[in-house]
């Protein structure tokens, strides 16, 4: 059980630091340059996994990188980007929340794993309390990012749940760098083509790239990838829930935001499904629901007839 919790701390640093991106990326990074903006997270990230992790593709991985790379980096970062500029952040970070039970269906679909009725129900109470937590009845939904929004987590889901399947025998450094570095050079035509230059950037926007690439991308999606390869899909879905919940928190202490009574509980929610769905949790309570055995003394134990002193011969 304790080694399972450290695998879930592990995979938590992602989906915080990403909650980070939902502020940086507002305030500091340009906002009508979504594709150039996947670029600049993207290949950075992978080129520095690689320099840790000095390991080509082979065989299968230079096909399995492009499709994952696809999936899980340069589109998703796109689409991402994409729905920040459309919709408020409520909505946006309400339809990524929905993750984690898509992930168990594509887990259950191509890895023949069956969500346990513990983790729906900590995905539900994930869900519900990050609805009750970001929902503010804004009107006026944009198609146009409900669609990116919707488009970047089933893409995501896909490819994360393939990335377990096809992963074990690579390391989760080499797959993260092919990946960064696939999805990044499949988006540079086409932000060439769509966008044209790319975008200046002042002191301000070099920092939030370097944490966006370096802490949001590269570390994070190594330990998400960790998690992925240690945890099952539906556990590692739930704590993605982490996500939203860091960008709200986050917009309390620094944006000075405040934190109405209807968020509190459900940031609540969201706590209690992130550990309803963890399998480490679900064996600690039937740990503690076992009777006991009763305690066993010693001394009450029948002690064995004495031997018969040995006959003498005759």
């Amino acid at each position: 059980m304790e080694a399972t919790f450290r695998w879930v701390l592990v995979t938590a640093l992602a989906p915080v630091t990403w909650g980070a991106t939902y502020y940086v990326t507002h305030q500091f990074l340009p906002a009508d340059h979504p594709l150039y903006g996947a670029v600049i997270r993207a290949l950075p990230a992978g080129l520095l996994l690689l320099l840790v992790r000095r390991r080509r593709p082979h065989g299968s991985w230079w096909w399995r990188s492009l499709i994952l790379g696809t999936l899980n980096m340069g589109a998703f970062f796109a689409l991402v980007y994409l729905a920040a500029q459309r919709l408020p952040t409520s909505i946006a970070a309400t339809i990524m929340a929905t993750s984690p039970v898509v992930m168990m269906l594509f887990a259950w679909a191509a890895l023949t794993t069956r969500p346990r009725v513990a983790q729906l129900v900590g995905a539900a109470t994930g869900i519900a309390g990050v609805s009750l937590m970001l929902l503010d009845g804004t009107g006026g939904v944009d198609a146009v990012g409900v669609t990116a929004s919707l488009t970047a987590m089933l893409l995501s889901s896909l490819g994360y749940v393939l990335a377990k399947k096809w992963s074990g025998d690579v390391d989760v450094f080499s797959l993260t760098a092919w990946q960064l570095v696939a999805g990044g050079t499949v988006l540079v035509p086409v932000a060439i083509v769509v966008e044209g230059r790319p975008p200046h950037l002042d002191g301000a926007a070099i920092v939030a790239f370097g944490f966006v690439s370096v802490i949001a991308t590269a570390l994070a999606f190594a330990a998400w990838f960790t998690g992925l390869r240690h945890l099952d899909a539906g556990a590692v879905g739930l704590v993605g829930l982490l996500n939203p919940v860091t960008g709200v928190l986050l917009g309390t202490v620094v944006a000075g935001e405040t934190l109405a009574a209807h968020q509190v509980g459900g940031l609540s929610l969201v706590l209690l499904g992130i550990l309803l769905g963890q399998p480490a949790l679900a064996r600690l309570v039937a740990r503690v629901r076992r009777p006991r055995a009763a305690p066993h003394h010693p001394a009450a134990d029948p002690q064995p007839p004495a031997a018969s002193p040995p006959r003498m011969a005759r």
